[in-house]
């Protein structure tokens, strides 16, 4: 490798590391476990965005955490259910623990059925339940898989106010492609509301910083340079950490991801 591709490589995994969604989503999870992430968020090359959390430990990874590191938490989540009650429950946890981010999961079988309105219903909802909170809507690609449906995902979204387009759970065989990606990234480029405002969210199978920097160039080739930040773009990918550490730390091979992490 030339000094100027590592240059770069280095580069591209301090700006991964700084746009970093450092997850854990395992049904098993305990405070002991939030804590060790809300430590590993914390990093001797620098903090991460944020770190995303079921509901019910969202309140005690803020208190974990210092403030430029956000609190995210999941509603809907990983399945999707259209069950408004349901999803306003996980937000109003969210939204009561002082957390700053709501990551909900679009009723994707829904939208395979053609049912828009169930998705718009719960989509809307959610939005007004969460005001000033970011919204990430996260559209399961993997498994809505037609182009048609990812675009229509998206627009649904983003006329229901979504802050950011999330590819995937991370829960499913398929997460996030570059396919998938493109058409996210278009939707939210022709959206004139969208345009300037809304940010991008690739998830799930991103592990090292060469994924990473694929994501990068397509968000910087769809939105611009100046949307490839933390406000706009994030990766919900934590084993993605373990890569982006071995790099700056110089180290020749990166340890294997922990169990349940993605």
């Amino acid at each position: 490798m030339t000094e100027a591709a590592a240059l770069d490589l280095h580069a591209t995994a301090r700006l991964a590391l700084a746009c970093l969604d450092l997850t854990s989503l395992n049904d098993a999870d305990t405070e002991a476990d939030v804590a060790t992430l809300c430590e590993r968020a914390q990093g001797p090359h620098g903090p991460v965005a944020a770190v995303c959390v079921w509901p019910r430990f969202a309140a005690f990874a803020r208190r974990q955490l210092p403030a430029n590191i956000g609190v995210a938490a999941v509603a809907n989540f990983p399945d999707g259910s259209a069950d408004i009650e349901r999803a306003l429950r996980d937000t109003g946890e969210i939204v009561q623990s002082g957390a700053q981010e709501v990551d909900v999961v679009l009723p994707y079988a829904r939208l395979q059925q053609g049912d828009e309105q169930a998705v718009s219903q719960l989509l809307n909802a959610v939005r007004r339940g969460c005001p000033g909170l970011t919204l990430k809507v996260i559209l399961e690609t993997g498994v809505l898989a037609d182009d048609a449906l990812i675009v229509r995902a998206s627009q649904l979204s983003l006329a229901a106010g979504a802050d950011f387009l999330k590819t995937s759970t991370g829960k499913t065989a398929v997460s996030a492609t570059p396919q998938a990606a493109t058409l996210m990234l278009r939707c939210i480029a022709d959206d004139t509301q969208a345009a300037g405002r809304v940010g991008f969210k690739p998830s799930g199978g991103i592990r090292t910083v060469a994924d990473a920097a694929i994501y990068i160039a397509l968000c910087e080739q769809a939105l611009g340079p100046q949307a490839v930040q933390p406000r706009r773009f994030r990766f919900g990918a934590s084993g993605l950490l373990n890569d982006v550490e071995a790099l700056l730390s110089g180290r020749s091979a990166p340890p294997k991801p922990a169990p349940g992490t993605y």
